[in-house]
């Protein structure tokens, strides 16, 4: 999409690398908090009905609720989206992904903002889903998994640490599991999953398309750079160290090594008696 690439000129620079390790740090200290001090957890939480009264804080904050489970499922489920993140980062850069997370926090906020205000101000519902609400990251990271799978279909992962499955069937696993939290989730629960595969297909439509980052792709267009690089160096044979000229840009320019400068310097016959001398 136009709009990214410029963005990206623009403020690339200041993409965060290795955002996922931010994300797992946040939810680790949630998890903590969870068991240590759970009260000041719920008063980071996103909960609507009272950033509405001014606690506006939480729209920010919520970002380190976790999800909950045994501190041993906890873990590895940490580990393996460590893992797909970082994959997925190093495979559409790292702009692209910080657009990725950052998408799904600001979709799934206001996204949960907008349900809140729809259902309590024009349907009028009063404190639709608030007494058990928790919106968490933790879909954004099975949104992850979800672009990875897209994006190697056919790569094969341990499931369990036993079974091996291609991407692609595990996605159909991850969808099943999907429909199956939907079901018991909460009301902002399943807002909070909606939210998560619609930020998914917004991004997947603004890209057009997750196959150039395929694999195959990849590896061609890494051996092209690499041919083109090596067909370049074998047709220079002489180089001017000043101007950077070369005998192929330059077929009838002369090139001479200077015998004062340090080491085999060249150049050409406009620079080597103009040049500054390299001791």
């Amino acid at each position: 999409m136009k709009i990214l690439s410029k963005l990206e000129r623009k403020v690339g620079r200041y993409s965060v690398k290795n955002l996922t390790a931010y994300m797992i740090a946040a939810m680790v200290i949630g998890y903590v908090m969870s068991y240590l001090a759970p009260q000041v957890l719920f008063n980071l939480m996103l909960i609507p009905s009272l950033v509405m009264r001014g606690q506006v804080w939480r729209l920010i904050t919520w970002v380190i609720t976790p999800q909950g489970g045994q501190p041993l499922v906890f873990i590895i489920m940490l580990f393996f989206y460590y893992s797909i993140g970082n994959l997925l980062e190093r495979t559409i850069g790292t702009f692209l992904y910080n657009v990725y997370i950052f998408g799904g926090v600001l979709v799934t906020t206001i996204g949960t903002m907008l349900v809140h205000i729809f259902c309590n101000y024009v349907l009028n519902v009063p404190n639709a889903g608030n007494a058990d609400c928790i919106v968490s990251t933790y879909y954004i990271l099975l949104s992850i998994f979800l672009a990875v799978a897209v994006c190697y279909p056919d790569m094969t992962v341990l499931y369990a640490f036993i079974i091996p499955l291609k991407m692609k069937w595990l996605s159909v696993l991850y969808l099943i599991f999907v429909a199956y939290s939907f079901a018991g989730e909460s009301f902002y629960g399943r807002v909070n999953i909606v939210l998560s595969l619609l930020n998914f297909v917004v991004f997947y439509l603004s890209t057009k398309n997750f196959r150039r980052f395929s694999p195959k792709q990849m590896k061609r267009k890494r051996d092209y750079t690499k041919q083109v690089k090596v067909k370049n160096a074998e047709n220079v044979g002489h180089k001017c160290a000043v101007c950077g000229i070369t005998d192929k840009d330059a077929p009838d320019m002369q090139f001479r090594y200077c015998s004062k400068c340090k080491g085999n310097r060249e150049y050409c016959q406009n620079h080597l008696f103009t040049h500054t001398h390299i001791q």
